[in-house]
């Protein structure tokens, strides 16, 4: 088997355990509001030295800065919480900001295009 075929064959798995990564990201998010993304964040983090110098390691990075903002604005609606108001709309703003980010590093990853750095 030649160099290459190994490369893409290699390339190909690691798209497919990202493409897992944002099912698990989506999942989590969905029914924990995000608590229980940290698993799958530490799974990221193992998995993204494997994938240096591919565009599947932009996509590893780009969960991992949604995880980390996406707490950030949680923690800050938390701050808020005795405004009454304010946190709801904080929570919302970032709840659909995360699942923005998951649908879209998801098809990106689909289309072959390396997430923004």
């Amino acid at each position: 088997m030649s160099q290459e075929l190994v490369y893409e064959r290699g390339l190909e798995d690691a798209k497919q355990f990202a493409r897992i990564l944002y099912i698990a990201h989506a999942a989590t998010f969905f029914f924990s509001l995000g608590l229980f993304n940290v698993l799958v964040l530490i799974v990221n983090y193992i998995r993204r030295p494997d994938t240096a110098g591919t565009m599947v390691y932009s996509h590893h990075t780009w969960m991992i800065r949604s995880f980390w903002w996406y707490l950030l604005w949680m923690i800050v609606g938390g701050l808020l919480w005795f405004t009454i108001v304010v946190p709801f709309i904080v929570w919302g703003i970032a709840w659909v900001w995360m699942a923005y980010r998951i649908i879209r590093g998801f098809l990106d990853l689909n289309n072959n295009r390396a997430m923004p750095v």
